[in-house]
C-alpha cells in the first residue's frame, strides 16, 4: 500500500499570509473578524466577516500586488487569486517547483471550492443589466469556473498529472485532500497539490447566507465575539475567506527528495445524511459514520486520537449535534482536545476543510491545540475539554480534523504524526 504524507503547506486568511504568520496569530488568539467595508452593509442583517482587505488601514490588509501578476488579477476572481498565492506558498514549501519535466507528469492538483467566483457573476449581471452583452469581459467565464482554480496553478507550474476540482459546499477543501490522497494511492500520481479557496465575501454572498438565517447578526458592534461555536449565545456562523493548499506526496518519493515531511495521511472518511438541504440529523450520524470510516481507515483505535479540529460552525443546530456524534466516536477518550479555529478566523466555506487540516497538522507538528475563542458560557453538558479561550500544549499523535456541508456531506480526515 502506498502511503501518503505532507511535505507543504500555504495558508491565505484573515489573520495572516503564509503558515508561520498565520500559526502565530492563531496561537496568539487573533481574530480576523471585523466589519465589512468593502460594500455597503447598512441595510444587511450582518455587518461582519473574516475578510482578507486591500486597504492599507485595514487590521486585514493583504497585498495582493506583491504575490501575483496584475494580469493574474485583473483576469481571475479573488477566490482564484487567493488559491494560487496559497498553492505558490504550498509548493514552493515542498521544493516541487524545481522538479523536471519529467517529474511533473507525475504531479497533479486537486483544488477546489464551495461556491467559486460569486463576485465576479455578482458584478457582471450589473454589467449585463447597466451596460448590455457587448461589455462582459472575455474572462467572465473562466474567471468563475471552480476548476479554474486547479487549472490555473496546473498552467502556472506545468504539472501535467491528475487535474482534478471538489464542489461539496463546505466539506469542499477537506474532499480536495481526501480525494487527492486517494489519486496518490492508486498510483495515478505521486504528488498532488491539494486544497480548498473561497472569497465569498460580497453582496450577493452576504446576503443569500443572510436570507437563509445562517449567519451571526447579535455581535455587529463586537465582531471577534461573533463566532462562538458551543456558546450558549451563539447565533449563526460567521463568513470567512482565503485559501489552505497541501503538497501531498508518496512517502517514498518524499523519503528519496530528501525533504520536510510534516504529517502523514492515515484515514478518510465520507458519508451523507439523506436528511435536509443545510441542516444536520439531530441524532449526528453521518457526522459520526464518516468520523468512524476515516478511523477504520488508519488501523487505530478512536481512543488513540488526541486532538480533533471540528467542524464546529457556531451555529444553534449544528455544534451540539456534532459534539453528541464526536462523544459517541471516542466513548471513554479522556485524553483528547477539541477545538474550532472558526471561532478566530470564520466559516471560510469550501476553504475550511483545508486551512483546518492546516491547523490540525501544526497541532501534532507542534504538540499544541488552538482555542477555542469566546466560549464563555457551553451549551452542552459533556465532561470534555473544548479549549476555551486560550491555546493548550498536549502531545498531538493523531488527529481528525471534520468538515461538514450544505446537502449533508460530510467528511473527516486523521493525520498522524511521521
Amino acid at each position: 500500500m502506498r502511503r501518503v504524507v505532507v511535505t507543504g503547506m500555504g495558508l491565505l486568511t484573515s489573520i495572516g499570509s503564509g503558515v508561520e504568520e498565520t500559526w502565530a496569530n492563531l496561537l496568539s488568539t487573533k481574530s480576523g473578524i471585523q466589519k465589512i467595508t468593502s460594500f455597503d452593509v447598512e441595510n444587511s442583517p450582518c455587518k461582519i466577516a473574516g475578510f482578507i482587505s486591500n486597504d492599507e488601514n485595514s487590521p486585514n490588509y493583504f497585498n495582493i500586488e506583491k504575490h501575483i501578476e496584475k494580469k493574474i488579477i485583473n483576469r481571475n476572481d479573488r477566490f482564484i487569486q487567493y488559491g494560487i498565492i496559497a498553492a505558490n506558498f504550498a509548493i514552493k514549501d515542498s521544493g516541487i517547483d524545481i522538479l523536471n519535466e519529467q517529474q511533473k507528469l507525475r504531479i497533479g492538483v486537486s483544488v477546489g471550492s464551495g461556491i467559486g467566483g460569486l463576485e465576479t457573476i455578482q458584478d457582471n449581471t450589473i454589467i449585463l443589466k447597466e451596460k448590455g452583452p457587448r461589455r462582459i469581459s472575455p474572462f467572465f467565464v473562466p474567471a468563475s469556473l471552480i476548476n479554474l482554480l486547479s487549472g490555473q496553478i496546473s498552467i502556472e507550474h506545468g504539472f501535467k498529472g491528475p487535474n482534478h476540482s471538489v464542489v461539496t459546499a463546505c466539506a469542499t477543501g477537506a474532499h480536495s485532500i481526501g480525494d487527492a490522497a486517494e489519486i496518490i494511492k492508486r498510483g495515478a500520481a505521486d504528488i498532488m497539490v491539494a486544497g480548498g479557496a473561497e472569497a465569498a465575501v460580497c453582496e450577493l454572498g452576504l446576503a443569500g447566507f443572510c436570507a437563509a438565517r445562517s449567519l451571526s447578526t447579535g455581535f455587529n458592534d463586537t465582531p471577534e465575539k461573533a463566532s462562538r461555536p458551543w456558546d450558549k449565545d451563539r447565533d449563526g456562523f460567521v463568513m470567512g475567506e482565503g485559501s489552505g493548499v497541501l503538497v501531498l506526496e508518496e512517502l517514498e518519493n518524499a523519503k528519496k527528495r530528501g525533504v520536510n515531511i510534516y504529517a502523514e495521511i492515515i484515514g478518510y472518511g465520507m458519508s451523507g445524511d439523506a436528511h435536509h438541504i443545510t441542516s444536520p440529523s439531530e441524532d449526528g450520524d453521518g457526522g459520526f459514520r464518516a468520523m468512524q470510516e476515516a478511523v477504520k481507515m488508519a488501523k487505530i483505535d478512536a481512543n488513540e486520537i488526541n486532538y480533533i479540529n471540528a467542524h464546529g460552525t457556531s451555529t444553534l443546530v449544528g455544534d451540539d449535534i456534532e459534539l453528541k456524534a464526536i462523544m459517541k466516536l471516542i466513548k471513554d477518550n479522556k485524553n483528547i482536545k477539541i477545538s474550532s479555529t472558526k471561532s478566530s478566523i470564520g466559516h471560510l466555506l469550501g476553504a475550511a476543510g483545508s486551512v483546518e487540516s492546516i491547523f490540525t497538522i501544526l497541532s501534532i507538528k507542534n504538540n499544541k491545540v488552538p482555542a477555542t475563542l469566546n466560549l464563555d458560557n457551553p451549551s452542552h453538558e459533556f465532561d470534555i475539554d473544548l479549549v476555551a479561550k486560550f491555546p493548550q500544549d498536549h502531545t498531538v499523535n493523531f488527529a481528525l480534523s471534520n468538515s461538514f456541508g450544505f446537502g449533508g456531506t460530510n467528511t473527516a480526515l486523521l493525520f498522524s504524526s511521521y
